[in-house]
């Protein structure tokens, strides 16, 4: 839907760029854990993410109107990148070791990409409206890390199974707050009574 927003208006107005950035850094993670472990599933799955992810990104520097803070935040993005490959391939050299601390790393951050959402969670409380929390979102999110639980089940895998729960948790709250405050009810205005 963003992605759509920035087409038709030709801006990125109302666009947060953070979320394409972390997205595109849990991908591309994902996708190096994947290759260590010889698992089709998540390298597929995450080229195609971080493939889309680099899209998003580069169509949000195309329609901003300041381009330095997004490629400044890209260019660390890809220093980032380069240091964490770099430790985990020339200073790890024993390859279970390599792929525990990979799966680590990857398995933290996606809790914190998890969590994030509750930063808004006073504000939600407080103003009574989900106008900052998007629908279609805590579904994809709600169908992704169920997904991916039980993917990680399956095989046994406590770095897939465990930062994907977190996921299923937050969206399930997410969408407790959008029956208890139902769109529509957090009206600016009060209604006039004749």
């Amino acid at each position: 839907s963003d992605l759509r927003q920035m087409l038709a208006t030709k801006s990125v107005e109302n666009i947060q760029f953070l979320p394409f950035l972390t997205t595109d850094v849990n991908n591309l993670s994902w996708l190096g854990y994947g290759c260590l472990k010889q698992d089709w599933t998540l390298i597929a799955v995450n080229t195609i993410g971080a493939a889309l992810q680099t899209l998003y990104i580069l169509a949000y520097l195309y329609y901003s109107p300041a381009k330095r803070p997004v490629l400044l935040r890209s260019l660390l993005l890809l220093a980032v990148l380069a240091t964490g490959y770099g430790y985990f391939t020339l200073l790890i050299a024993d390859a279970q070791t390599r792929l525990a601390r990979l799966g680590l790393f990857c398995s933290v951050f996606t809790i914190s990409m998890y969590l994030s959402p509750l930063a808004d969670l006073a504000k939600i409380v407080r103003t009574k409206s989900t106008r900052c929390l998007s629908f279609p979102l805590t579904v994809t999110t709600f169908l992704a890390s169920t997904s991916w639980t039980l993917y990680g089940l399956q095989l046994r895998d406590p770095y897939i199974t465990v930062p994907n729960v977190p996921g299923i948790v937050t969206s399930v709250m997410r969408f407790w707050l959008f029956w208890r405050y139902l769109p529509g009810q957090d009206k600016p205005y009060r209604p006039l009574h004749a």
